[in-house]
């Protein structure tokens, strides 16, 4: 039920908060007019994300800033299953983002269709809809999603994206400006989401050169020190400036093409406290 509501609504802690509701109507329904609880509780729990996304939209429109969904440590399962390159997909912040363009009743059968692969007949009696309404509503959100999406870049395997972030890394603690540039790619895009809290850049940077020296500056202002970890974040390998920060680094033809942040501490309250339960579940170091 996590799983669904955070692909609904692009945050852990509304998810958690979504869940624990319906975990509550759960607990005072009688069971005995519940014939599929499976059922019921997608039903609650999709219902309650709608009614969510109506105002969470108004919220995100007022946002300081570049907007990104929360991040989620995901190679222990806490959004279920992600063993194939469409499952990472699904989760990624790349596809949450392009989601929030969707209606939320578009969002919802995109969603439950593709994620959780529910027939459109089981869809439309969750959403209390028919079925070719379900069926229209997929095929135009699928439209717009293939619109607004570029297109797929083969993801480089681990040992080569460790590789290749490490390069980078070093060249920006180096201050080596020349080298950091070499390792762009010309038209690459920085957006971070410091949501007003912590500074943070309000507009997406674009270009080898404003990226370049926004990086090194970046570094040296807000992480210098701090130590920096890889974890695997949305289903992709990302990393973890202490808890303070998150960044999410894609690469073309061996480049770096894309990077997000996401340094506002709200949006990090739930990757802290998974932090927090695996050091605890490792015991002490």
């Amino acid at each position: 039920m996590f799983a669904v509501a955070y692909r609904m609504l692009g945050s852990a802690v509304e998810a958690e908060d979504v869940v624990q509701d319906a975990y509550l109507r759960w607990s005072s329904a009688d069971r005995r007019d519940v014939a599929h609880p499976g059922a019921w509780l997608a039903k609650t729990v999709t219902r309650l994300c709608l009614n969510h996304l109506a105002s969470a939209r108004v919220r995100r429109e007022e946002y300081a800033g570049p907007w990104l969904p929360e991040p989620v440590l995901t190679a222990t399962g806490a959004l279920g299953p992600l063993e194939s390159a469409e499952q990472r997909e699904g989760v990624s912040m790349a596809l949450l983002v392009l989601l929030e363009r969707l209606t939320p009743a578009e969002r919802a059968v995109y969603v439950l269709r593709e994620a959780f692969a529910y027939a459109h007949r089981e869809i439309a009696q969750l959403l209390d809809l028919t079925e070719p309404h379900c069926r229209q509503l997929y095929h135009r959100a699928a439209g717009r999603l293939a619109e607004a999406s570029p297109a797929p870049r083969p993801a480089p395997d681990p040992e080569r994206w460790q590789g290749l972030v490490d390069t980078f890394l070093t060249a920006a603690r180096d201050g080596d400006l020349a080298r950091l540039e070499e390792l762009l790619t010309a038209d690459v895009r920085y957006v971070a989401d410091g949501g007003g809290v912590v500074g943070a850049a309000r507009r997406p940077i674009v270009g080898r050169d404003k990226v370049a020296r926004f990086v090194l500056g970046a570094l040296r202002k807000y992480v210098a020190g701090v130590p920096v970890t890889v974890a695997e974040v949305n289903g992709a390998p990302a990393l973890l400036f202490g808890e303070v920060a998150v960044l999410l680094v894609a690469f073309r033809n061996g480049r770096v093409s894309d990077m997000g942040a996401v340094v506002n501490p709200e949006k990090l309250a739930y990757l802290r406290r998974q932090l927090s339960h695996s050091r605890t579940l490792s015991g002490p170091r």
